[in-house]
Protein backbone atom coordinates (compact mmCIF):
# COMPACT_ATOMS: atom_id res chain seq x y z
CA UNK A 1 0.00 0.00 0.00
CA UNK A 2 1.42 3.45 -1.21
CA UNK A 3 1.14 6.80 1.41
CA UNK A 4 -1.20 7.70 -1.39
CA UNK A 5 -3.65 4.83 -0.63
CA UNK A 6 -4.12 5.75 3.31
CA UNK A 7 -6.59 8.01 4.49
CA UNK A 8 -4.84 11.79 5.14
CA UNK A 9 -4.23 12.73 9.01
CA UNK A 10 -4.54 16.39 9.92
CA UNK A 11 -1.74 18.23 10.21
CA UNK A 12 -1.47 21.62 12.66
CA UNK A 13 0.12 24.39 10.59
CA UNK A 14 1.25 27.49 12.84
CA UNK A 15 2.59 30.38 11.13
CA UNK A 16 5.45 32.09 13.00
CA UNK A 17 7.55 35.18 12.34
CA UNK A 18 7.31 38.69 11.35
CA UNK A 19 7.28 39.68 7.96
CA UNK A 20 11.17 41.09 6.31
CA UNK A 21 11.72 44.46 7.47
CA UNK A 22 12.95 45.78 4.03
CA UNK A 23 9.74 44.28 2.14
CA UNK A 24 7.35 47.46 1.44
CA UNK A 25 3.71 46.98 2.52
CA UNK A 26 2.42 47.06 -0.86
CA UNK A 27 5.28 43.38 -1.28
CA UNK A 28 3.71 41.99 1.87
CA UNK A 29 0.00 43.06 0.35
CA UNK A 30 0.58 41.06 -2.58
CA UNK A 31 1.88 38.43 -1.23
CA UNK A 32 -1.00 38.01 1.64
CA UNK A 33 -3.13 38.15 -1.84
CA UNK A 34 -1.42 35.11 -3.29
CA UNK A 35 -1.71 33.12 0.22
CA UNK A 36 -5.48 34.06 0.05
CA UNK A 37 -6.14 32.59 -3.34
CA UNK A 38 -3.71 30.04 -2.73
CA UNK A 39 -5.52 28.90 0.60
CA UNK A 40 -8.95 29.29 -1.56
CA UNK A 41 -7.48 26.39 -3.59
CA UNK A 42 -6.27 24.28 -1.01
CA UNK A 43 -10.12 24.46 1.11
CA UNK A 44 -11.86 23.73 -2.03
CA UNK A 45 -9.79 20.57 -2.76
CA UNK A 46 -10.04 19.46 0.72
CA UNK A 47 -6.32 19.92 1.45
CA UNK A 48 -6.60 22.42 4.14
CA UNK A 49 -9.03 23.54 6.59
CA UNK A 50 -9.53 27.03 7.64
CA UNK A 51 -7.70 28.83 10.93
CA UNK A 52 -7.69 32.17 12.59
CA UNK A 53 -4.90 35.03 12.49
CA UNK A 54 -4.61 35.56 16.11
CA UNK A 55 -4.86 38.78 17.82
CA UNK A 56 -1.77 40.54 19.49
CA UNK A 57 -3.39 40.40 23.41
CA UNK A 58 -3.03 37.39 25.17
CA UNK A 59 -2.69 36.12 28.42
CA UNK A 60 -0.56 33.68 30.24
CA UNK A 61 -2.04 30.99 32.72
CA UNK A 62 0.43 29.38 35.06
CA UNK A 63 -0.37 27.68 38.46
CA UNK A 64 0.49 31.05 40.28
CA UNK A 65 -0.53 33.78 38.22
CA UNK A 66 -2.22 34.90 35.23
CA UNK A 67 0.37 37.74 33.28
CA UNK A 68 -0.33 40.02 30.27
CA UNK A 69 1.08 39.09 27.13
CA UNK A 70 2.64 38.58 24.30
CA UNK A 71 5.49 36.92 25.42
CA UNK A 72 7.38 35.57 22.59
CA UNK A 73 10.52 37.38 20.89
CA UNK A 74 10.05 38.64 17.38
CA UNK A 75 11.15 35.03 15.81
CA UNK A 76 8.98 33.23 17.92
CA UNK A 77 5.61 35.22 17.47
CA UNK A 78 2.41 33.03 16.04
CA UNK A 79 0.47 35.10 14.30
CA UNK A 80 -1.97 32.38 13.21
CA UNK A 81 -2.66 28.66 12.62
CA UNK A 82 -4.37 26.75 10.04
CA UNK A 83 -4.75 22.88 9.48
CA UNK A 84 -3.20 20.85 6.49
CA UNK A 85 -4.94 16.98 5.33
CA UNK A 86 -2.00 15.05 3.99
CA UNK A 87 -0.57 11.27 4.06
CA UNK A 88 2.40 12.37 5.83
CA UNK A 89 4.31 15.14 7.71
CA UNK A 90 6.67 15.37 4.72
CA UNK A 91 3.60 15.84 1.92
CA UNK A 92 2.33 18.16 4.88
CA UNK A 93 5.79 20.59 4.94
CA UNK A 94 5.63 20.58 0.97
CA UNK A 95 1.90 21.69 0.59
CA UNK A 96 3.05 24.27 3.49
CA UNK A 97 6.17 24.87 1.60
CA UNK A 98 3.82 26.38 -1.18
CA UNK A 99 2.84 29.30 0.25
CA UNK A 100 3.51 32.72 -0.52
CA UNK A 101 4.20 34.27 2.82
CA UNK A 102 7.63 32.64 3.01
CA UNK A 103 9.20 34.84 0.40
CA UNK A 104 8.22 37.99 3.01
CA UNK A 105 9.52 36.42 6.41
CA UNK A 106 7.44 34.08 7.87
CA UNK A 107 7.75 30.71 8.66
CA UNK A 108 5.47 27.33 9.04
CA UNK A 109 5.75 24.63 11.81
CA UNK A 110 4.03 21.86 10.93
CA UNK A 111 2.92 19.03 13.77
CA UNK A 112 0.81 15.85 13.62
CA UNK A 113 -2.08 15.99 15.86
CA UNK A 114 -1.62 13.30 18.18
CA UNK A 115 -5.24 11.51 18.57
CA UNK A 116 -4.50 9.12 21.71
CA UNK A 117 -5.61 10.70 25.79
CA UNK A 118 -2.14 11.90 27.41
CA UNK A 119 -0.66 10.05 29.63
CA UNK A 120 2.11 10.58 32.77
CA UNK A 121 3.99 7.41 31.33
CA UNK A 122 3.74 8.29 27.31
CA UNK A 123 7.05 10.05 25.66
CA UNK A 124 5.09 13.53 24.63
CA UNK A 125 5.88 17.02 23.77
CA UNK A 126 5.37 18.03 27.53
CA UNK A 127 7.28 15.07 28.77
CA UNK A 128 10.78 16.63 31.00
CA UNK A 129 13.74 15.11 29.33
CA UNK A 130 15.69 13.13 31.99
CA UNK A 131 19.24 12.75 33.05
Amino acid sequence: MSADDTTPEEYLVISRGQWDADKSPEEIQAAIDRFYAWHAQLVEAGTMRSGQRLARESRLVTRDRIVDGPFAEAKEVVGGYWFLRAHSLDEAARIAAGNPCLACGLEYEIRPLEHVRASAYALTSETPKRG
